[in-house]
């Protein structure tokens, strides 16, 4: 097993060159399901974590919480785990940096966090005050060691009157103020895409799975997109087979749900080799 230094070296080392797939996980057996089949990273997904809790999304978990679900899924696996970190769980760069602390006591290597302000007048951070989190997280980290800084900025999520401006302008001050990777949801067309790798200064994540997307993963690459996420649709998807399975036995009386089942024995013996010496 590696070491926690180990693995952030190599979740550092894939931001540098090439395009890779960070699966987002929100408990231990999606993390180790996603492990077993091949994936080298794994991100976790706060939408997720609080679905499994049966709660909306969006800082509804308090940060010890989060912190725990975040433990559990980095003790599952032996690969790199960036955690979702929403916007911090507070305001005050001290605070956030905290948090980041915490994360990386538990074994964490890397973690996004929004720039969010939880107010709906005004729904993003003022800029400086989001650039000052980030440059505060990076102080934090470095005194501990290799870590990873994803900055996430909503521009688009929120509608932002001209969000490609917004979200390029605030990711390049997120870059100088330390970030190793930016992060810019709601956008899923090439174009955009191609101009937000063209212009950011940086390694860029695009998310996938949050609406139908024709694109692929060699298109992402084609792009200049160095990271792919795909944020809690995995999560989405899997409960939205809770409540197809549901209204089937409901509304017809029938279990063809289960003809694509993971048979119970071997997802046993699956789980069984996570356990072996």
């Amino acid at each position: 097993m590696n070491s926690q230094a180990e693995r952030a070296q190599i979740f550092r080392t894939l931001h540098d060159a090439g395009t890779f797939v960070m699966p987002n996980a929100w408990d231990a057996g999606s993390a180790r399901m996603l492990a077993g089949q091949g994936f080298s990273v794994l991100g976790t997904t706060s939408a997720g974590i609080a679905f499994a809790a049966g709660l909306p999304d969006h800082q509804r978990l308090s940060r010890d919480d989060m912190l725990a679900c975040v433990s559990k899924i980095v003790s599952a696996v032996q690969i790199p785990v960036s955690a979702d970190l929403e916007s911090g769980y507070g305001t005050a760069p001290e605070i956030v940096a905290e948090t980041v602390r915490m994360a990386m006591d538990i074994g964490v290597v890397g973690c996004n966090i929004e720039d969010l302000s939880g107010n709906e007048d005004s729904p993003l951070l003022e800029a400086k005050l989001a650039a000052e989190r980030i440059g505060a997280i990076r102080q934090t980290a470095n005194a501990k060691g290799i870590f990873t800084l994803t900055a996430r900025t909503d521009a688009f999520l929120i509608k932002h009157p001209l969000a490609f401006d917004e979200a390029v302008y605030r990711c390049n001050l997120y870059r100088e103020a330390g970030a190793d990777c930016l992060f810019v949801p709601g956008v899923g067309d090439k174009e955009t895409i191609g101009k937000l790798a063209r212009e950011i200064d940086g390694p860029i994540n695009v998310v996938m799975g949050l609406a139908h997307s024709t694109l692929t993963l060699a298109d992402l690459k084609g792009l200049g997109v160095r990271r792919v996420s795909i944020g809690g649709s995995l999560a989405r998807a899997t409960f939205g087979l809770i409540r197809q399975a549901a209204k089937e036995i409901l509304d017809k009386g029938t279990f063809t749900f289960a003809d694509n089942q993971f048979p119970h024995n071997d997802l046993c013996d699956f789980f069984a080799k996570f356990d072996a010496p």
